[in-house]
């Protein structure tokens, strides 16, 4: 009789996989396009910098509709205005057209973002808690409903991001996924330069981790980390020459936006040369503003931006920009204990890369504007880096949970996240206010006046 083969131990078993939370992401995706959609044509006039890209967008749409156009707003690439005009095209050239593109990179960016953290860390109360905590930050709700470039770019490195993370988690979809990520990353650098920092990371981690895995045939190995089964020069392809390509296709329309009757600029100059003006236009905001701050400001969210605040649509309203109060403090040491325990606990199913991945995200895109030549430089440059800190305090609240009487700050910190949003909601959102000094209730700083 055949010796019955013994079970393996539990402890020789791979550790279960938590579920997927994808119908809870996709819930709280549609529960938050709801919310930022809610009175999206208000305020009814152009505010904060849409004065700037809705002419922009409006000579793109002239040249689809007319066959001419002004290349206005030079000093930024074309793709978030094309998509703007796109939507002033589709919808006319209202408030809900000029602002429907914006709301929906919005919405993209937070499934996205949500969906990449999870790839990264396969942490279900982590993933959710972020959810949550990124719905009510403030910077991306205030940023879903303003016609701006800001949002058009965030949405494409949300992307990149949860496609980078499936394909590090998912190997067998890594190269659909990879070609996904660069076709993101183009689309993002195509938007807003501000993504340039960003844009380099996927490539940088696919090289720093196959360098380390001491391959002797660097180049043409597939295995090891980041993705198996794809080899460095492949993705130097979709991390490299992919976004390269497709950040030069957004430019196509400028050859034929015109002034008048003389040459588009980017037809006279050429791609490489346009881009040196590009960069001229760029370096030469020098005079100071009045919303003018510096990263420190920043990261201890001391120093606000009123996009609106005047009586308009029947009512005295206001969008003040300033990161939602409680968690851009408590994410900053959320940042420090990633760090540490990230480097302590690195692989595996511990979550360690994905701490990692938050603060070296997080420094990386808010250390671009440390050195960025570029003096005056406002708070919405930190529209970026909010979504690592929040990250990080996702996963320190999911390690919160498990510690003893860890329960009440785990769950009490995303809830209290929401409470704190709701009291600024009308400040935020551009609600009618019952008077001129209303905003004063809400003046927590000085620097938020």
């Amino acid at each position: 009789m055949a010796e019955a083969q013994a079970s393996p131990s539990p402890a020789a078993q791979p550790p279960l996989r938590p579920r997927d939370p994808l119908a809870w992401i996709a819930a709280a995706t549609g529960l938050y396009a709801l919310l930022a959609g809610w009175r999206l044509a208000t305020p009814s006039i152009p505010y904060f910098d849409e004065v700037h890209y809705l002419p922009a967008a409006r000579e793109i749409l002239a040249l689809f509709t007319e066959g001419q156009g002004a290349y206005l707003n030079r000093e930024h690439p074309l793709l978030a205005k094309l998509l703007i005009a796109l939507g002033m095209g589709v919808f006319g050239d209202n408030p809900l057209g000029w602002r429907i593109m914006p709301w929906l990179c919005g919405v993209l960016a937070f499934f996205a973002a949500v969906r990449a953290l999870w790839h990264a860390s396969h942490d279900r109360f982590a993933t959710l808690s972020f959810a949550v905590m990124l719905a009510s930050g403030f910077h991306l709700f205030i940023h879903t409903r303003i016609a701006m470039l800001d949002m058009v770019m965030v949405a494409a490195l949300a992307v990149a991001a949860w496609q980078f993370a499936a394909a590090c988690a998912q190997p067998e979809q890594g190269r659909w996924r990879l070609a996904l990520t660069g076709v993101a990353i183009g689309a993002a650098l195509g938007a807003k330069w501000n993504a340039i920092p960003l844009a380099m990371v996927p490539g940088l981690t696919f090289f720093v981790a196959r360098a380390f895995a001491g391959r002797r045939r660097l180049f043409l190995s597939r295995r090891g980390a980041p993705v198996p089964g794809i080899t460095l020069v492949e993705a130097f392809v979709w991390l490299g020459l992919v976004p390269l390509a497709v950040y030069a296709a957004t430019f196509i329309p400028g050859y034929w936006l015109a002034e008048y009757l003389h040459p588009s600029p980017l037809s006279e100059k050429g791609l490489i040369g346009f881009h040196r003006y590009i960069f001229e236009l760029q370096s030469q905001l020098m005079t100071p503003h009045r919303y003018m701050s510096t990263w420190q400001a920043w990261v201890l969210n001391v120093r606000g931006i009123w996009y609106l605040y005047e009586p308009i649509d029947g009512a005295q309203r206001g969008v003040l920009l300033i990161g939602n109060p409680l968690t851009m403090m408590l994410g900053l040491p959320a940042l420090a204990w990633c760090l540490v325990r990230g480097a302590w606990v690195r692989g595996g199913n511990t979550g360690g890369w994905a701490r990692l991945a938050v603060v070296v995200g997080y420094a990386v895109s808010l250390g671009f504007w440390i050195v960025a030549p570029k003096p005056v430089q406002f708070y919405y440059h930190y529209f970026v880096p909010s979504f690592f800190l929040l990250a990080a305090l996702a996963l320190t609240c999911s390690d919160l949970r498990r510690l003893p009487y860890g329960q009440w700050p785990a769950w009490g910190i995303p809830a209290a996240s929401v409470a704190v949003f709701a009291w600024f909601f009308p400040i935020i959102a551009a609600l009618p206010l019952a008077r001129g000094d209303s905003y004063v209730g809400w003046m927590w700083l000085n620097g938020w006046r």
